[in-house]
């Protein structure tokens, strides 16, 4: 029997709500105060040793007798590797060439990264039919595991990508004093790091990552990440033990961002498992929003079994959006399982964002496009890697990063398919932040045989069946869609980038795993396919990848749903004195027959050319002013790269998506922030680029538009175009009122001849801004514009600022920054602001800026707000500024 209560006070009388709001905090009280299960991880205290130097057997190393004080302490999670460079076994492989000075596992052979993990830890054997069960989230590549004494997993655990959880009631000691014993295999085969995409391909064997034998962004890792790689717990419950609980959320019809909603309908399941000899009656219920809704059930002995609650309605519910288009609402759920009838068994708490995603074929442009709430959704995506390549995954840097793609105006972020399926705490953050994700499973072109590769061990025939074991291969599919399944992000599951799973594995998955897991999304057979975005131009269906003209970004027509298109990435000189050795910090020296010189360090880290894209600015003097004049040509490129998708919103394109913006490892392509968590000016030449109320300039046709990504007309706006030339002398070319329909782009303005003429012998700046009708500033888009040469001569003989900067401390661990500059003096082009340690003038990380590389106008001024975490005993920081014409200051913070 299902019963449903609604304890919302709009709908009852008040004697009503009186006697429900008495009997529902008695029933509450009841609840809490019931003995419930608890959770925790297994984190710290681990010992570990290679097998090499272990010659005692699983049961004999998992008794507490056998000594490991002598052990190494270990990293878990983590890899063999993480736990080496935590112990100066191995230096940094990070910084400069020192992966080279590490050991690689296809030369050494698997045993020398075959280790021992042993962790001690207290829990009494549980009473009156409880439960206790030891979870791992994820082992990497197979692994033994036993308890004090005995085998817990009757055969090899197989695949990095599949939980595991084993009831150890029985196995747990007497006295409370237990030994877990875990033998961890790499992967097999490991591959040969020849230098092509995943080395020799043979990596793809498996069920793992692919990068870890190498890419064109990363060296190998030596270990393949070899490990306990994701999280140990300890659950401890009632009879029955509550798995994968399932929420999906029904919003019905075109809904708007804000007033009273119409309801919305939430389905929830969850499976029961009873470990116990005898049948368990019991009630499962889940609370939402001061909704109660619960289910009595029998669960048979020894059983596992799914349980739906019926459908509920949710009036007016508070819904979640994308970034740039509403609030990302959510609820938490809690659901229970109670045994007689107040005593609870377990709980778990699902964040449910309350939305509803829809895709559909556009006839115009040939692609797919998404639809949230029932609102077209212009996509705006970053590719993502993986947090961090030896898998050093914190709560924190997840939010960071994906804050910093948030502060990109993206609404999308694709996790590319050589990696992993996203953890559930990179699902959080995208939920927080209103990222969207484009989830790809584990198959690559590169590693599974789409395209001939002389690199490869293998043909492509025999590489089209990777990996070698299908039934795991599905089996961890399943396992991953339910692990992150009811996050609201979660938009799009792929089969493969760029590439099809082997087609028994993609039927399976599609049709049958698909529907029954999670039925809500959509299914993308590959990354680019043609599904997705038809590929009526030729090529692979995405790219081009690299240096572009700005023209190209706006003029070339490229795939119509492009999963994959990017630039450069090079990050300023601060960035790069991180991990590459004084000795090697020497500017690459352009050359346009093709005989560009780059130091060997560079070319290890992935260093993608800029061409002659530097030149203009005036040649490099050293790798300080490389770095420097690269930050502008970052801003320009990635800019460009969105206004130019932009400007064919709809006509040409549904979306594009970023290659790539974040780097695992210390790569020098393709990042709007180093690994550090640094930004460079990639990242807010997109924030510009990508804002949902937006002027732009086309280079080529010279003409002004209006991009408005929201749901709503904005009228009464006033566009401003004007010029400043190289003194500061504003010239307001035009302005006019104007409105912006929703979801559209629109021309206003030819302005080629006029510009054109202002930049002839100089260069100019070119200045759009956006006014409401009370001459509050929307946007403002500053462009610096060569001379009839395409040569910035102008900003060579730039005079020095005369810019003033204020900064106070307006909350704990946030900081606001005033820039004024004067009214007879230049622009003041192009200021980076850092927030730095008072003593060491070193830059404090993470630091997020609502703007930075940032140019202010003769006689204006701009309010900065920089926010991050301050550190107990530490003093205030200083604020840094330097720019084009401004030699660096330090700002005390009032």
């Amino acid at each position: 029997m299902q019963t449903t209560f609604n304890y919302s006070s709009r709908y009852l009388s008040k004697r009503t709500r009186q006697y429900l709001k008495v009997t529902f905090a008695v029933f509450a009280g009841l609840v809490s105060t019931a003995k419930a299960q608890t959770s925790y991880e297994l984190n710290t205290g681990w010992k570990c040793a290679p097998i090499a130097d272990v010659k005692a057997s699983g049961t004999t190393v998992s008794a507490n007798t056998f000594t490991v004080n002598n052990w190494m302490s270990a990293t878990v999670p983590g890899t063999v590797l993480t736990t080496l460079l935590n112990n100066k076994k191995v230096p940094d492989p990070f910084y400069g060439m020192n992966n080279e000075r590490i050991k690689d596992i296809y030369n050494t052979g698997r045993d020398y990264y075959t280790y021992w993990f042993v962790k001690d830890f207290k829990e009494a054997a549980p009473v009156a039919g409880n439960q206790v069960y030891l979870n791992f989230r994820g082992v990497n590549y197979s692994c033994e595991i036993y308890l004090n004494g005995k085998k817990v997993n009757p055969q090899t655990h197989h695949g990095m990508f599949l939980r595991q959880s084993y009831n150890i009631t029985s196995l747990l000691s007497k006295d409370g004093e237990n030994r877990l014993a875990v033998l961890v295999y790499p992967p097999d085969p490991v591959g040969n790091p020849n230098g092509g995409q995943g080395g020799d391909g043979r990596i793809a064997k498996g069920v793992g990552l692919q990068y870890t034998a190498g890419w064109d962004w990363i060296q190998p890792m030596r270990d393949r990440n070899t490990g306990i790689w994701d999280k140990v717990t300890i659950e401890k419950t009632g009879a029955i033990n509550i798995i994968n609980p399932h929420v999906v959320t029904v919003v019905p019809g075109v809904r708007s961002v804000n007033g009273v909603q119409q309801p919305a309908i939430i389905k929830a399941t969850a499976e029961l498992q009873n470990a116990t000899a005898k049948a368990v009656n019991g009630t499962l219920q889940y609370m939402l929003d001061g909704n109660l809704v619960k289910r009595s059930v029998t669960i048979p002995a020894n059983s596992t079994q799914e349980i739906a609650l019926g459908d509920f309605t949710l009036k007016n519910p508070k819904l979640w959006w994308p970034n740039g288009y509403g609030p990302q609402n959510l609820y938490d759920l809690k659901m229970q399982f109670l045994t007689d009838g107040t005593k609870l068994s377990d709980q778990e708490t699902v964040s449910v964002g309350v939305r509803q995603i829809t895709s559909d074929w556009s006839t115009e442009t040939h692609s797919r496009y998404i639809m949230v709430n029932g609102q077209k959704v212009f996509i705006k995506g970053g590719n993502w890697i993986i947090s961090d390549a030896m898998l050093r995954f914190t709560n924190a840097r997840y939010d960071a990063e994906v804050r910093f793609h948030r502060d990109m105006n993206l609404n999308l972020i694709r996790v590319w398919g050589g990696a992993l399926v996203e953890r559930p705490e990179f699902y959080k953050a995208c939920d927080k932040y209103g990222m969207l994700v484009f989830q790809d499973f584990w198959i690559s072109g590169d590693a599974d045989g789409k395209w001939l590769d002389p690199f490869k061990a293998e043909d492509q025939w025999t590489r089209r069946k990777y990996p070698d074991d299908h039934k795991l291969y599905l089996k961890s599919v399943a396992d991953q869609i339910k692990l992150v399944r009811n996050h609201a992000s979660l938009a799009i599951w792929c089969g493969g980038n760029e590439t099809t799973p082997p087609e028994d594995i993609l039927l399976a998955v599609r049709d049958t795993i698909m529907p029954k897991l999670d039925g809500t999304r959509w299914f993308v057979d590959y990354s680019n396919s043609d599904k997705m975005s038809l590929n009526t131009l030729g090529g692979n269906g995405d790219g081009p990848y690299g240096i572009q003209p700005l023209s190209a970004f706006w003029e070339a027509r490229t795939y119509p749903f492009n999963s994959e298109v990017g630039s450069v990435g090079v990050s300023d000189y601060e960035s790069l004195q991180r991990f590459i050795p004084k000795e090697n910090l020497v500017a690459p020296q352009y050359s346009a027959n093709g005989k560009t010189k780059t130091d060997s360090v560079w070319e290890y880290h992935k260093y993608i050319g800029y061409d002659a894209a530097i030149d203009p600015y005036g040649k490099a003097k050293d790798a300080k002013d490389f770095a420097t004049k690269a930050q502008l040509v970052n801003y320009d490129q990635y800019r460009s790269l969105m206004e130019g998708f932009s400007s064919h919103m709809w006509s040409w394109y549904t979306g594009t998506i970023i290659w790539k913006t974040q780097n695992p490892w210390t790569a020098m392509r393709g990042q709007m922030y180093d690994y550090y968590l640094d930004p460079n000016a990639c990242l807010y030449g997109l924030h510009n680029g990508s804002e949902s109320l937006h002027a732009m300039y086309n280079p080529v046709t010279g003409m002004v538009s209006i991009i408005n990504n929201g749901f709503e007309i904005k009228r009464d706006l006033m566009l401003a175009v004007s010029t400043i030339d190289m003194a500061g002398k504003d010239s307001l070319l035009t302005q006019l009122f104007v409105e912006a329909q929703p979801s559209t782009v629109k021309a206003f303005l030819p302005m080629k001849p006029a510009v054109d003429q202002s930049a002839k012998d100089k260069g100019v700046f070119l200045c759009l801004q956006i006014l409401d009708k009370n001459k509050n500033k929307l946007s403002e888009n500053i462009y610096w514009i060569a001379d009839e040469h395409g040569i910035y001569s102008g900003l060579k003989d730039l005079q020095q600022a005369k810019l003033s900067t204020t900064a106070r401390k307006s909350a704990d661990g946030k900081i606001e920054v005033t820039l004024t500059n004067a009214t007879k003096a230049p622009l003041a082009f192009f200021n980076r602001l850092s927030l730095v340690d008072p003593v060491t003038h070193k830059r404090i990380l993470p630091v997020f800026y609502s703007d930075n590389y940032i140019s202010v106008l003769p006689g204006d001024h701009k309010k900065v707000v920089l926010d991050y975490e301050p550190q107990a005993g530490q003093p205030m920081p200083l604020v840094s500024i330097s720019g084009w014409n401004l030699a660096e200051q330090f700002i005390a913070v009032q």
